[in-house]
């Protein structure tokens, strides 16, 4: 059984007609986003996506689903992935790189679903490194911080090219490690007092329903 894609499929069924929808980045989320882009073909939704990457942005072109912008309108519902989940529905995001817009975009929406398969739900978070971007004249004084604030800090650096991550941004990736999060709101405001920090991917307080795919089917929190 394939948890990611019972996940995703699930929360395609959120979307209404006339929806305004945020296309999150990830594996989970590509499924989401191709049931999505079946439902736009036979039921001939009348919806917009507004993609939180490069990679959703090509996958709802493929399926002719029409895209706007925040600039244009607001956002009816988002649905995202995560790398961690903890009971209280905190995130940590940014695995892909592109937990900054992201979090823009799922902030926005009236309604934030996350879609993870049940390896993704965790008792506390911090198992995952902390993904940070920073702008990159920036990267030194923010390793500095990330240490002096406990976190063992490395730039991410590209499989296929030589060189660090670039986001679709143009910014570096710090992945930060602090062990685990006892306080995972009060760290999300930390790090983003740090200069330079553009975002970082703890997302608490922000999440509507998570829906988990497990091998008895989907369960929603």
């Amino acid at each position: 059984m394939d948890l990611k894609k019972i996940t995703g499929y699930e929360a395609a069924k959120e979307v209404l007609d006339g929806h305004v929808v945020g296309l999150g980045t990830g594996s989970t989320t590509h499924h989401f986003i191709d049931k999505l882009g079946m439902r736009f073909k036979e039921e001939e939704l009348d919806i917009m996506g507004i993609p939180t990457s490069y990679q959703s942005f090509f996958l709802a072109k493929e399926w002719n689903i029409p895209i706007t912008t925040l600039e244009e309108h607001d956002v009816d519902i988002a649905v995202d992935g995560a790398d961690e989940v903890d009971p209280a529905m905190n995130l940590i995001k940014g695995g892909g790189a592109a937990h900054t817009l992201e979090k823009i975009v799922d902030y926005s929406a009236d309604r934030f679903i996350v879609i993870v398969d049940d390896s993704k739900m965790v008792k506390n978070l911090g198992e995952f490194p902390v993904p940070v971007e920073v702008i990159p004249c920036a990267s030194r004084l923010v390793s500095r911080i990330l240490e002096d604030m406990g976190a063992a800090s490395s730039i991410r650096m590209a499989e296929r090219k030589d060189g660090p991550v670039i986001t679709d941004n143009g910014n570096f990736v710090i992945d930060a490690e602090f062990g685990l999060l006892q306080d995972p709101e009060d760290l999300e405001v930390e790090l983003n007092s740090i200069p330079g920090v553009v975002e970082n991917g703890i997302f608490s307080s922000m999440v509507d329903q998570v829906f988990i795919g497990t091998p008895d089917g989907v369960k929603k929190i």
